[in-house]
């Protein structure tokens, strides 16, 4: 992204991301990438630089998304859009398995945004059974 956000901006953002991926709620400090503004509709769509169509994304969730806004839920073969951190709550769209490693998709919503942003690579899924080796608990997002 190269808009100039204002400090009051950015300071929202990382308010109401709790300075997490807006999209896997991985940090900086356990995902060891570092998390970068993200246009949820891209610029390339006519998404706007406000508070409203930005969030934060890990660089790894950010990179996979690109200009990507939806795509086909293969269990119903119905084109459904991206999870969208400012208009939709997480939890409705996904979950924790029960070793707390992988994220799943509870819904069409959830299901396309699991597989388009790659919210299990192989690079986080091990990350997270490390974190969760060492005591760390998924936030209830």
């Amino acid at each position: 992204m190269s808009a100039y956000l204002p400090v009051e901006l950015r300071q929202l953002l990382l308010e109401a991301d709790d300075h997490r991926c807006a999209y896997c709620q991985t940090g900086e400090f356990n995902s060891g990438y570092p998390t970068v503004v993200d246009h949820i509709i891209p610029l390339s769509k006519g998404g706007p630089t406000s508070f409203e169509n930005l969030c934060f994304a890990c660089h790894r969730c950010n990179q996979f998304k690109g200009a990507i806004t939806e795509m086909e839920d293969l269990l119903t073969g119905e084109i459904v859009p991206l999870f969208h951190p400012r208009q939709q709550r997480w939890k409705e769209h996904f979950a924790w398995d029960a070793a707390s490693i992988r994220i799943l998709g509870l819904t069409a919503i959830g299901r396309v945004t699991v597989i388009a942003l790659r919210l299990n690579n192989e690079v986080i899924v091990n990350a997270r059974q490390n974190w969760v080796s060492a005591g760390w608990h998924p936030p209830a997002a």
